[in-house]
């Protein structure tokens, strides 16, 4: 008998040390808004707004601590006016820009809901074109939000989520707003 409840003790224990071995998290994948500073000294222009997409991949260490990896491009155009000798010249600014970051993000489900907050550095990478070729650059970036999952069955959830990114291309520093709208699957 006492060989019967050792023996169920330890296919217990091991049970649930191969339980603790299966890794989870989620991938999202959705829509993306980035209102963000302009790189240029001009303050007369306003803050771009930029559509994209974004997309991460969260990693579990414990049930409410995770490693997130996060990646996000983002697109739009802008036009302005500059004076020349010969009259005013509109010039138009198209651009793209991607982030590529990582850091750890703090959950806690309660119910239907899985509020969450994240801190996560990188890199960002920008491209100007348009009327004048422009420039391209790539800053150091850091990013802090949060976000909200609402799960609708057990592997598919609605995600929203903000973040203040902040970059520094070309020497000067750029605070952007940054919102998400997309599809998370949990494994």
């Amino acid at each position: 008998m006492l060989r019967a409840a050792c023996t169920a003790v330890v296919l217990f224990l091991f049970a649930g040390f191969a339980n603790a071995q299966v890794p989870s998290g989620n991938i999202f994948l959705g829509y993306s808004y980035e209102n963000t500073s302009s790189s240029t000294l001009d303050a007369s222009l306003s803050r771009p707004n930029l559509q994209g997409w974004e997309a991460s991949f969260e990693g579990k260490l414990l049930p409410w601590i995770g490693i997130v990896g996060d990646v996000s491009g983002h697109y739009g155009s802008q036009s302005f006016v500059e004076p020349t000798p010969a009259g005013p010249v509109t010039i138009n600014v198209t651009g793209h820009e991607q982030e590529y970051l990582v850091g750890p993000r703090l959950s806690v489900p309660v119910g239907k809901f899985t509020p969450f907050a994240e801190v996560m550095v990188g890199v960002a990478h920008i491209h100007t074109g348009g009327t004048l070729p422009g420039p391209s650059n790539t800053s150091f970036a850091t990013a802090v939000g949060g976000g909200l999952d609402y799960r609708l069955i057990r592997p598919v959830a609605l995600r929203v989520e903000g973040d203040y990114l902040r970059t520094t291309f070309f020497s000067s520093t750029q605070n952007n707003l940054r919102l998400s709208l997309g599809v998370v699957l949990r494994f």
